[in-house]
């Protein structure tokens, strides 16, 4: 059975906690894991980009010159790709990125994703994440005595709280998200992952 230590705000130890071993004690599919992260990469592209080709410029109804006898290069419409206000080719068009993983992908990725945040010791839950004021200078206080004031932090919450809200949106370091919108995307990208025991517990019912 893995356990964990439960933490108070303060960075002392409350106890010990175990953790589901189907979710946080897998051993990390790579490739599962892999594709979840081009999946949700991808998801983020708008695909709006956007180029006329020479069909959509306006323009060019006439032949410019006569074929033969002008000395110069033949040509047929003053918006082909070569002249300037010319149509473009090979240029971008609008699309769609998304991709497609099935269900029971999407939870191994999860948990594949938690299972390393485990194994590298990166993982710290919490008793509870109150924020008594909305100052920043609070949450910087909880991340101190966290000792991951200097790296990039995932915070996971059953629920928001405004204060926390306000105390932690001008840190730049800080990801701050519900436990029912956690993601491999902000897990693999973050240093450390902070998550309250309730949360926790809500995402180990989920992925059960």
């Amino acid at each position: 059975m893995k356990k964990v230590e439960l933490l108070n705000l303060k960075g002392e130890k409350v106890k010990d906690i175990n953790l589901n071993e189907e979710i946080f004690g897998i051993t990390p599919n790579n490739n599962v894991l892999n594709d979840a992260i081009i999946l949700s990469m991808a998801s983020l592209r708008q695909g709006t980009h956007s180029t006329k080709n020479r069909s959509e410029v306006s323009g060019g109804g006439r032949k410019p010159w006569r074929q033969k006898g002008t000395g110069r290069a033949r040509q047929g419409s003053i918006r082909a790709v070569q002249w300037v206000g010319g149509g473009r080719y090979g240029t971008p068009v609008p699309r769609d990125y998304s991709k497609k993983q099935n269900r029971k992908e999407r939870q191994l990725a999860l948990r594949s994703a938690l299972s390393e945040k485990v194994a590298n010791k990166e993982l710290i839950v919490l008793e509870n994440l109150e924020v008594k004021t909305p100052k920043t200078k609070e949450v910087l206080s909880i991340l101190e005595a966290l000792k991951v004031a200097d790296k990039k932090v995932l915070l996971v919450v059953k629920e928001f709280d405004d204060n926390l809200i306000l105390a932690s949106r001008n840190i730049q370091n800080i990801v701050l998200i519900l436990a029912d919108e956690i993601n491999v995307l902000d897990i693999v990208g973050t240093d450390v992952m902070v998550i309250t025991e309730d949360a926790m517990k809500y995402v180990e019912e989920v992925l059960k």
